[in-house]
């Protein structure tokens, strides 16, 4: 059980990572620093996508309009965190050792 624990803390912290690398892909992409018709741009972008939106959708949803400011990432990180925390203040206490 206490494997299990440290794979969904692994995934957890894997899944922090490419949401903060897809932030600054966007950002690298807004300001034009990279090349988007480069195919390995255009597939890196493709894949950060496909990966941090299903998540940041439902909370773009519920959000207030703040113009061009996106903090959806930012709340997406915060539930990552809270999770993370909630595991291991609580799931490994459950857990004999």
């Amino acid at each position: 059980m206490r494997a299990i624990l440290d794979v969904l803390l692994l995934i957890l912290d894997l899944y922090t990572w490419i949401v903060i690398a897809s932030v600054i892909f966007s950002w690298l992409f807004a300001f034009n620093v990279v090349n988007p018709r480069n195919q390995f741009v255009g597939m890196v972008g493709q894949f950060l996508h496909q990966a941090t939106e299903p998540a940041l959708k439902p909370i773009r949803r519920y959000m207030p309009n703040l113009g061009a400011i996106d903090i959806s990432p930012i709340i997406l990180l915060l539930i990552v965190f809270f999770l993370q925390q909630v595991i291991r203040r609580y799931g490994y206490a459950l857990v004999p050792f």
